[in-house]
């Protein structure tokens, strides 16, 4: 069994996701993975992964920030969308989101980049493909993680209560096609990269929006603050 073999048997999405694993793409996407770590680095390491699915169950998601692949920069990406461990400085997509943060709820930026604390409210911090070679981003594109990725999504547009999918840049905001909007909300703009941040991302609010968009269905909002 190679090491992105998914660790999510202690979660309940493994009942959910459990099918994927005996399809065909799986064992190609897991070959190429294993052929890719033996060749380079890649992000994040391998027990990282799968750490959105670990980290917010399925049970407790009600919003899904959506991004594309894992940051490319060594000790960066460790498996949640815009993350990155203490003592890594944010990159600046990151620097951005805490930029709009501020600007939408007045959140100050908490002197660091882990958005664990958004998770333990049930935000899954997921990205669209869940590797990268080291200093090459999208170079594990159309192996097969969007085809699981995409199924993760579709086990969270049937849950029956209210969940808000951000989506923030092109290839995320594709999947909304995938969200059943009577009953869950569609919160996009462009992404928060240096190359976009000004065409639609700074301004868009999404923090209040998401928020006004739980409450309207009944359930508590995002505590956005992170912890210094």
């Amino acid at each position: 069994m190679v090491p992105e073999s998914p660790v999510v048997g202690t979660t309940d999405w493994n009942p959910l996701l459990r099918g994927e694993f005996d399809k065909p793409y799986w064992a190609e996407l897991q070959a190429f993975v294993a052929a890719e770590r033996a060749r380079a680095e890649v992000f994040p390491p391998a027990d990282q992964v799968f750490a959105a699915l670990h980290l917010t169950s399925y049970a407790a998601t009600r919003v899904v920030l959506l991004g594309q692949d894992p940051y490319h920069g060594r000790g960066q990406a460790h498996g949640l969308c815009f993350s990155v461990r203490r003592g890594v400085a944010p990159p600046p997509s990151l620097q951005n989101v805490f930029r709009e943060l501020h600007d939408d709820l007045g959140v100050d930026p908490p002197g660091h980049g882990n958005l664990e604390a958004w998770t333990m409210q049930g935000v899954l911090l997921l990205n669209t493909c869940l590797t990268v070679r080291s200093g090459a981003a999208g170079s594990h594109h159309g192996k097969g993680w969007e085809t699981f990725t995409d199924e993760v999504l579709r086990v969270v547009n049937a849950k029956t209560e209210r969940v808000v999918f951000l989506l923030w840049g092109a290839p995320a905001r594709r999947k909304a096609a995938l969200v059943d909007t009577s009953r869950h909300v569609v919160v996009q703009s462009a992404h928060p990269s240096p190359l976009s941040a000004h065409q639609g991302f700074f301004g868009s609010r999404p923090f209040s929006r998401t928020n006004a968009a739980l409450e309207e269905a009944g359930l508590a909002p995002i505590d956005w603050r992170i912890p210094a």
